[in-house]
């Protein structure tokens, strides 16, 4: 049994994916990027974007119920591995330790897209 959820302040997907989606207990993301709720970039830079990126992000925790201490795997996609440093300052801002298991990606974005985050969290007991 799945449940979708569709974000509050979070742009609606053109593509056939839901921004979340809880199954049982787990919480899952869909890649979150630096766009605001009408769907633009709000930065052309690694930091502006990655703040975005976790802003929409936490979005999705909330609405499931989650929060960033909830999350236990993170999956990071950046078109640069060059701006890992700048990336893993805003991560440090966001999560604490024990930090969430994470791989982090240099891969090929569309449109600008800097950096791309997802999660798997944990709903709280």
């Amino acid at each position: 049994m799945k449940e979708a959820i569709q974000p509050e302040g979070l742009a609606r997907p053109a593509a056939p994916y839901s921004p979340v989606v809880v199954s049982d207990d787990l919480v899952y993301t869909a890649g979150q990027v630096g766009f605001d709720e009408s769907g633009q970039l709000t930065a052309d830079d690694i930091t502006g974007q990655t703040r975005q990126v976790f802003e929409n992000l936490l979005a999705c925790l909330r609405a499931a119920g989650c929060d960033a201490a909830d999350v236990i795997k993170v999956n990071a996609y950046l078109t640069d591995l060059g701006d890992f440093p700048a990336f893993n300052e805003v991560y440090r801002g966001i999560f604490q330790e024990p930090y969430p298991a994470r791989t982090t990606v240099g891969v090929s974005l569309p449109g600008g897209i800097l950096v791309e985050v997802e999660a798997v969290a944990r709903q709280p007991r």
